[in-house]
């Protein structure tokens, strides 16, 4: 007669099955909106294995300082992020001061202009400071580190990893290989990038590592160079790349289509009405922001856009901030009136006028030139009256205590010197 319990399974065998279906499970959620989940079933044995060890993964996120702030664009990946360390995981967030120098060549079509080390480094202080309305900044769950720390390497240690790839690997890139078509230049220092970015896993031991879309390639490479460092290979996510405002565009700060995590919550509300109803679901999903008691096919556009604007004001900065911005949007562009507190802009008289361009200018940092030719286009008001074709000076009483209207969203309350 077989053993009963060689025929029916050991109680271990029951334990390793509930410990793999709970891991498989969380690896579900975890991996939710995500593009890529991959290599196919390794995120849950990367769950598994550190429940049998018990320890939390380690999920490296890495970000090049190329810019001063940050964008809901970035907001996808960080809420992410935020997701594990919820779940009870360890990210590690690497400011990359030095591929930063190098750039990051994915998605582009030509070469990334070298950041100056000044630029850089005032860029990586507001970074961390911006991630942190995302994430929980708990040292138990978040590493923040700066990949300086191990890419300045001796040349043997860099030889070493350079030996790890192939040019014809690299070249692989879609990126890459459009350029090479195109007969567009290379250069060696964005060929380099991806290795360096594939080390920064080794040097933090990544379990796990995310990116958008377009980080594919990189990620991916992260694993092969871990393995030739004799180092278990991470799992990887990738996740959707948000577009930009004008529905159309990635967002980002060069297209002028973005969404900072640190704007004004009347920007954020304001820039969030902009949003084509196209993209609204986009943004609901990508960001986590779905209407709560209320089925979001049931509102109007304008209705699931008021309730997208209030929620990422509420989430970046209060619910009171995300109620005066509301007042604020209906006060300014709906009911067509100046905000309750407009900031004063002092102006000199000349001959009794006034240059309404130079004081345009002087409080928005736009030229001269281009304040005029708002002007000529309509869309500058003084008090109650827009102001008509050609009527850039205006008489000193008539501007003293008048609200100037700039475009949609910019006012001055004008004040005489």
């Amino acid at each position: 007669m077989p053993n009963a319990t060689n025929a029916l399974g050991s109680p271990g065998d029951a334990g390793r099955s509930d410990a793999a279906r709970l891991a498989s499970s969380q690896a579900l959620e975890l991996s939710r909106n995500a593009v890529d989940s991959l290599p196919d079933g390794a995120l849950a044995e990367k769950l598994r294995m550190a429940a049998v060890e018990g320890r939390p993964l380690r999920v490296k996120l890495g970000i090049d300082p190329t810019a001063p702030d940050i964008h809901l664009g970035h907001a996808v990946v960080l809420g992410k992020l935020r997701e594990f360390q919820d779940a009870g995981h360890r990210v590690v967030l690497i400011i990359g001061d030095f591929t930063a120098r190098v750039g990051d060549p994915s998605g582009r079509s030509t070469l990334r202009p070298m950041l100056s080390s000044q630029e850089i480094d005032a860029n990586a202080a507001t970074f961390q400071e911006q991630a942190l309305k995302i994430l929980d900044g708990d040292p138990a769950r978040l590493e923040v580190r700066r990949n300086s720390e191990w890419l300045d390497m001796p040349m043997a240690e860099l030889l070493r990893l350079v030996g790890t790839s192939t040019v014809a690997q690299l070249l692989e890139r879609d990126d890459f290989a459009k350029r090479m078509d195109a007969n567009e230049p290379i250069s060696m220092l964005e060929l380099m990038y991806p290795l360096l970015q594939g080390y920064d896993s080794v040097a933090i031991g990544a379990d796990v590592e995310l990116g958008g879309t377009d980080q594919k390639f990189n990620l991916l490479l992260g694993r092969d160079i871990q393995r030739a460092y004799a180092q278990p290979e991470q799992a990887i996510l990738t996740m959707p790349i948000l577009v930009g405002v004008d529905g159309r565009q990635k967002m980002s700060k060069s297209l002028g289509n973005q969404i900072g995590i640190s704007d004004s919550p009347p920007e954020i509300y304001g820039k969030t009405m902009s949003i084509p109803d196209g993209a609204l679901a986009e943004y609901e999903r990508l960001l986590g922001r779905e209407p709560e008691g209320a089925d979001p096919a049931q509102l109007s556009p304008r209705d699931a856009k008021r309730a997208l604007a209030r929620s990422l004001v509420a989430w970046l900065h209060s619910e009171q901030a995300a109620q005066a911005a509301e007042s604020h949007f209906e006060r300014v562009f709906v009911e067509h009136e100046a905000p309750e507190e407009v900031e004063q802009a002092g102006f000199t008289c000349v001959d009794g006028s006034v240059h309404v361009p130079g004081v345009i200018a002087q409080e928005f940092g736009m030229s001269r030139s281009d304040a005029r030719r708002l002007i000529d286009q309509g869309g500058v008001t003084l008090g109650e009256t827009q102001l008509a074709p050609g009527e850039h000076d205006v008489l000193c009483e008539r501007a003293d205590g008048q609200v100037l209207k700039v475009g949609k969203r910019r006012f001055r309350r004008l004040s005489a010197e």
